[in-house]
């Protein structure tokens, strides 16, 4: 077999891409291959003067609802994240000080750039929001456009709502960027639906309004996650404006963050669910996409540790029995790929003291670590 067509299939194998084209597979590899590898991505300037940022790898982990609270991103921080965005935060919410929504909107502190994201549909809410987030810490302010959630988009008319009113969604957009010193950017979908795949003229408005960066996830509000995401139509998006944007959606392995960049022509990815229970992914993506070359994921051990670091601050920070409770799907989400894993999620799940989930993390993971088991999502690269 030829060392292209062998490749082509390896990773058709691990990330089960939809097909490619063999000739295109065929360049992609050998460029893979070549020692002319052209990094994908480079650093990231937002804003100007003195609150400006730079992403020096612009792989970014998602705002995801429930799941990147500040233990989350400090952990992704900590292994090399680009940027880590919060939660998505209601701007009233934040205005009104309540208590779970400050602690929302926490940043990691030290070691590259935070952002906290707010959705609203109210302007001088919205740039009050953004004000207490600076004030707190927040180096970019992120605005929500994409959130498809019926709760969000219907009933309070925010998040992906917004796309439906572009004359509205434009006097968040400068009403943000104005309130604050720090960069202010968008995440968004193509649109409502197929029939109103407004995003490229939203992204001029919001390009006119200053702000300074756009991801753009590749579904529109009514697919929600169905469906595959379409990194061709964020191209458009692309050649709209001059400011950087970045592609989402089904970002899961290294080849598909190149295919989606190489697609898409965005300045950089933002990874969600493929980040889940793998929160070094980023680096690992970050590194390939400049090098061309796979590094090695952590071994076992490695990720163990990680995993009892990454709960022991869940149950700091909510206390003891919501952590517990709040840990239990991050705990199951590092276990997938292991030997074993849905008898030991099933049996975890059913416990409700740290030292009981502790002890059969251990009995669990130690007799895989002595035999050498490599997580399944990682046989392919070693094969």
């Amino acid at each position: 077999m030829g060392i292209k067509v062998f490749w082509f299939l390896f990773f058709q194998k691990r990330t089960a891409c939809p097909p490619i084209a063999l000739h295109r597979a065929e360049r992609y590899f050998a460029q893979i291959m070549s020692n002319s590898w052209q990094p994908l991505i480079k650093p990231i300037t937002l804003g100007s003067g003195p609150r400006a940022v730079t992403l020096a790898t612009p792989v970014i982990l998602a705002p995801l609802s429930g799941v990147t609270d500040l233990p989350f991103r400090a952990v992704a921080k900590s292994l090399g994240a680009g940027l880590v965005v919060s939660e998505m935060i209601a701007s009233w919410a934040m205005v009104r000080e309540n208590r779970n929504t400050m602690r929302m909107a926490e940043v990691v502190a030290g070691g590259g750039p935070s952002s906290v994201q707010l959705a609203g549909c109210e302007p001088a809410a919205m740039a009050e929001a953004a004000r207490i987030a600076v004030g707190n810490g927040a180096d970019i302010v992120d605005i929500n456009f994409g959130c498809p959630v019926k709760k969000v988009a219907v009933g309070q008319s925010a998040g992906s709502a917004l796309m439906r009113d572009e004359v509205l969604a434009g006097n968040i957009l400068a009403s943000t960027a104005r309130a604050v010193e720090v960069p202010v950017t968008l995440k968004m979908r193509m649109g409502w639906d197929h029939a109103s795949l407004n995003a490229p003229a939203l992204a001029k408005i919001a390009e006119e309004a200053g702000i300074t960066m756009i991801t753009v996830h590749g579904r529109t509000r009514q697919q929600f996650y169905e469906g595959s995401a379409d990194w061709d139509f964020v191209a458009q998006v692309k050649a709209a404006v001059k400011i950087p944007v970045i592609v989402n959606g089904d970002i899961t392995s290294e080849a598909r963050a190149a295919e989606a960049l190489r697609r898409s022509g965005a300045d950089g990815v933002m990874i969600g669910r493929g980040a889940y229970g793998r929160p070094w992914f980023l680096k690992q993506v970050a590194d390939y996409l400049t090098t061309g070359q796979m590094s090695t994921p952590p071994s076992l051990a490695a990720q163990k540790a990680i995993l009892l670091r990454h709960y022991a601050a869940i149950r700091a920070h909510f206390g003891e029995q919501a952590g517990v409770r709040l840990g239990r799907k991050h705990v199951s989400w590092y276990s997938h790929g292991l030997r074993g894993s849905a008898a030991f999620r099933a049996q975890m799940n059913r416990l409700d003291n740290t030292d009981a989930v502790v002890a059969l993390i251990d009995e669990f993971y130690d007799p895989l670590i002595a035999q050498g088991f490599v997580r399944q999502d990682e046989l392919a690269l070693a094969a």
